[in-house]
């Protein structure tokens, strides 16, 4: 029996066909990268392919580094094996990895969400013999409200704590999260300001995107400036040294975990914003029948309780691990940038 067109190996998702990697996590000597979040984009590859929008990203992660930019679906030859890129709406620059040989098709969405943010460029359904997910939410519980109402509450939020002389602390990741909350906050409210993680990783997306104006937090920034206004901030920042100096504040996080209250608690956060850069549980469900795929491969997230779901449904679906960890991984390196910061 002839080995799959992608094999889960110790060092990542392996096409032996063309002796390429995707989103490894060991090095390599040729990578193909779905994305910028760390987890998927690590330092070490001789060689990488990624989306153009992608290279910058991962340029000031990883520093001068051996990479290639394509276009969206534009194909490229690996010894015979036919690659090519597509929207996974994830973040900017985040693409699915399709790869065809031997008239078998293979997709691997990386990380990826279905509603468009206005800023990445949206999904598209890829059709597939195999598809592998993510699946970081795929528990029933999870159901998205849409993201023009939820920004709503956001911007009342804001609203309402200048109207009480607070500065209004808003958490999100420093990748995708905090710039699709820059996109939609509503600036007639006040200025927006960031903390320094998230304006270095901004500056970067502004070469490939459009982005309106910030002010960044340094130590001669006084806290009556920041009275009213907005600052955003990476998670780890909450807690820290630096977040004194909004006293008065009031806080909240723009996270998918914030369906669940126990999440917010924990954190010790004011308040919670449902809203998240992965697919939630009928996002899931409906691209996996798009796809017209009839075998799934998870890979990370509740991996087993949503493979046994497709099972019921009639897919033939399995697990495989990896080291992707979903907005875990996106967690663990706020921790670093704040830190460098």
């Amino acid at each position: 029996m002839k080995p799959p067109l992608l094999q889960f190996t110790d060092k990542g998702i392996y096409c032996e066909p063309a002796q390429v990697y995707l989103d490894p996590w060991k090095p390599v000597d040729k990578a193909i990268i779905s994305h910028g979040h760390a987890d998927h984009s690590r330092w070490g590859h001789k060689k990488y392919i990624t989306h153009h929008r992608n290279v910058p990203i991962i340029k000031h992660r990883l520093g001068e580094i051996n990479v290639t930019g394509k276009n969206w679906g534009q194909t490229f030859l690996v010894n015979g094996v036919k690659f090519s890129l597509h929207p996974a709406g994830h973040i900017v620059g985040s693409s699915q990895i399709r790869v065809e040989h031997k008239g078998e098709v293979w997709v691997f969405t990386g990380d990826y969400k279905v509603e468009d943010d206005g800023l990445a460029t949206p999904y598209e359904t890829v059709k597939c013999h195999t598809f592998i997910t993510e699946c970081t939410f795929g528990l029933p519980a999870f159901k998205w409200t849409g993201q023009a109402e939820v920004f709503t509450d956001i911007n009342n939020w804001w609203a309402q704590n200048k109207a009480e002389g607070k500065t209004s602390v808003l958490f999100g990741y420093s990748l995708g999260k905090a710039q699709r909350l820059l996109k939609h906050l509503d600036p007639s409210i006040g200025k927006i300001y960031t903390h320094g993680a998230v304006e270095n990783m901004t500056e970067v997306l502004r070469s490939v995107v459009d982005l309106r104006t910030t002010s960044l937090i340094t130590k001669e920034t006084k806290k009556e400036e920041l009275l009213g206004n907005m600052v955003i901030a990476p998670p780890s920042a909450h807690g820290s040294t630096w977040i004194r100096k909004m006293v008065p504040y009031v806080t909240a996080s723009a996270s998918g975990w914030m369906t669940f209250r126990g999440a917010r608690r924990r954190r010790a956060i004011d308040k919670g914003f449902v809203i998240s850069d992965h697919c939630d549980w009928d996002g899931l469900l409906d691209s996996i029948k798009s796809t017209g795929a009839e075998k799934i491969i998870c890979t990370h997230g509740y991996t087993e309780i949503f493979s046994k779901y497709l099972r019921e449904l009639g897919y033939d679906a399995r697990t495989e691990s990896t080291q992707y960890e979903g907005e875990l991984a996106e967690i663990n390196t706020e921790s670093q940038n704040v830190a460098a910061s």
